[in-house]
């Protein structure tokens, strides 16, 4: 048997890119017979939007791929650092800021870029639609279920 995967996924404000990847990814594990081997989160860089729900932009992006919407928006502690496995940053920012909240490098090992489990070589970073028009929120999250793909097929081979 396996420990739990802690999966937390990472933006600036918590309402657009990290929710839709711990929705997107809780979905795809709950599809599974794996649900009890993850604990999925997600949080932001910034408080700003702290107790929100996911941007309603992103709901209606969600709810046309039939993905249920979970979860409200918080703050990246020092203790997620030490708690979860894996913290997937959105961008280079959100990168930068979860390793500056740990200056003794106890935790930047499992600090990574989401877009590393992203098919595409070309993509570097997922980036924000909040202030976006048009299909923004459509295109992320074609990047966030690619990603998501990936990511439950690395742990695949160890459930």
């Amino acid at each position: 048997v396996i420990s739990m995967k802690k999966i937390l996924f990472l933006c600036m404000g918590n309402i657009c890119r990290s929710p839709a990847a711990h929705c997107v990814f809780q979905e795809r594990v709950n599809q599974s017979s794996h649900a009890n081997d993850f604990l999925i989160d997600s949080a932001g860089t910034i408080n700003y939007h702290s107790g929100s729900a996911p941007d309603g932009r992103m709901q209606d992006a969600l709810r046309r791929r039939k993905i249920p919407i979970i979860g409200k928006s918080r703050t990246l502690t020092i203790n997620d650092l030490e708690v979860f496995d894996l913290i997937l940053a959105m961008d280079h920012d959100n990168l930068n800021d979860a390793k500056a909240l740990d200056p003794e490098q106890k935790w930047h090992d499992k600090i990574k870029l989401f877009s590393n489990y992203c098919t595409d070589p070309l993509v570097t970073e997922i980036p924000d639609p909040y202030y976006g028009y048009g299909d923004g929120f459509e295109l992320v999250l074609d990047l966030i279920e690619d990603g998501c793909k990936q990511l439950y097929e690395s742990f695949n081979k160890e459930l």
